[in-house]
């Protein structure tokens, strides 16, 4: 067997070589030691990391979807969507600052593209109807600029300072799901947030607490992703709980001077057709008495 896979392609070996090194894959794939421990550790969270970055790039995909095809961002947090958005930028410049693998924070930075566009289609789609009838042109192009400004800031920004800001995630992670967990638990529903995406994102923290374990040792990254984990399991048992329940508000709505077909089909057939007029009670009118000084003023006349 190790004839044969010391004689690979040579496209299969850069790529092996590329992605877990030439060690781990002379040891792994050239002689088949399964038993080298810290190589297999280090391939699977290789692995899981090309996963998630792959999945992280599509992540946000199906929430996208959800709003364009509805033309509305009901039930999604503005606050949520910002501070989350920033904390993914965060970690991505600190991490690319740090020269960590590409693998162990990827996801990041496309997460930071797609949560900027999700946020912009929530001032361009605001879910209250009163504010429909605003103008949100102005609004896109100021929160347009500050995105760019603030990838600018965190690209050229001292690596000391990004240390401080990415320790700073760990509330901002905090504070980024509270209001999209308190509107979810306040309206009883989570409106057009995406299942995919939550479930993704729960997945996505585990695979990273062993990646960031194994290639990076970072207490601070790691932190940030237990604390992510937790707040997402919270927004899964959400939409777990409150998981069809705008399909079941919808059909108990009905409006008021509308009859159902089945209605209709019930009415005895002499009904069919008859119109009913009703006429709503007059109030009775009221009756006069003589009042005791009229009737002293008739005496006096008689």
């Amino acid at each position: 067997m190790t004839a044969l896979t010391r004689n690979l392609p040579w496209f299969i070996v850069d790529l092996g070589t590329f992605i877990v090194g030439k060690e781990c894959y002379t040891s792994l794939v050239e002689n088949l030691n399964i038993g080298d421990i810290e190589c297999v550790k280090y391939s699977v969270s290789k692995g899981l990391g090309l996963g998630i970055v792959v999945g992280g790039s599509i992540m946000k995909v199906p929430q996208l979807l959800l709003i364009l095809s509805a033309q509305s961002a009901r039930g999604l947090s503005l606050s949520a969507y910002v501070l989350e958005t920033l904390s993914y930028a965060i970690t991505t410049a600190y991490s690319f600052r740090n020269n960590f693998p590409f693998s162990t924070y990827g996801e990041n930075l496309f997460l930071t593209i797609q949560n900027t566009v999700i946020t912009l289609l929530i001032i361009y789609f605001p879910s209250s109807a009163l504010r429909k009838t605003q103008d949100p042109t102005g609004k896109l192009v100021v929160t347009s600029l500050a995105a760019l400004a603030s990838g600018v800031a965190l690209y050229v920004m001292p690596t000391d300072i990004l240390a401080l800001l990415q320790l700073g995630t760990l509330p901002l992670s905090l504070f980024s799901k509270l209001p999209q967990i308190r509107q979810n638990a306040r309206a009883r529903s989570t409106g057009q947030l995406s299942a995919f995406a939550v479930i993704s994102q729960i997945a996505g923290c585990l695979a990273r607490l062993f990646t960031t374990a194994t290639e990076v040792g970072d207490t601070i990254v790691t932190a940030g992703f237990a604390l992510a984990l937790v707040l997402n399991v919270v927004l899964g048992l959400q939409m777990w709980m409150f998981w069809g329940k705008d399909e079941k508000d919808a059909h108990t709505k009905v409006p008021l001077g509308t009859i159902s077909e089945k209605e209709k089909e019930n009415w005895a057939p002499e009904r069919q057709g008859r119109v009913d007029v009703v006429v709503t009670p007059k109030s009775p009118v009221p009756r006069h008495t003589a009042s005791p000084s009229g009737r002293k003023w008739s005496r006096k006349i008689d």
